[in-house]
C-alpha cells in the first residue's frame, strides 16, 4: 500500500468505525498519544484522530469536561438528538445499501 506505485491516499470515510472507537480509546486510556497513533497506523491527517476524538470521545470539548460529568436535561436532550440524527443518517445508508445488494441478487437470478 506504501510501494512508491502503489500509494493510495485515505480518507477519513476509509476508516471503519471500529478503527476509529479503537484509536480513541487508545489515546484516551493514555496508551498512545495522538501522535504515536498516527504513525502506528499510518493515519496521515494531522487532525484527524482530534476530530475523532471530539466526535466519539468521552471529552465534552465545548466546556472542556470529562463527558461523565452530570449534564442538564437540556445538555442531555441536545446529546441525545444529535445521536438520533447520525443513527437516522446511518439507517438511510444502510437501507440504501441493502436495497442495492437485494437488486443486484435479483438481476443475477435473472
Amino acid at each position: 500500500m506504501y510501494g512508491e506505485d502503489n500509494y493510495v491516499k485515505w480518507t477519513q470515510k476509509d476508516y471503519s468505525l471500529q478503527f476509529k472507537l479503537q484509536v480513541v480509546k487508545e489515546v484516551e486510556s493514555g496508551e498512545q498519544s495522538q501522535s504515536s497513533a498516527r504513525l502506528k497506523y499510518g493515519i496521515q491527517g494531522d487532525n484527524t484522530i482530534k476530530k475523532w476524538l471530539k466526535k466519539y470521545g468521552t471529552f465534552d470539548w465545548e466546556n472542556q469536561t470529562p463527558l461523565n460529568m452530570p449534564k442538564t436535561p437540556e445538555q442531555r436532550i441536545m446529546e441525545l438528538e444529535a445521536k438520533v440524527k447520525l443513527l437516522e443518517k446511518q439507517k438511510t445508508y444502510l437501507e440504501h445499501q441493502a436495497s442495492s445488494i437485494k437488486f443486484q441478487d435479483q438481476t443475477k437470478k435473472r
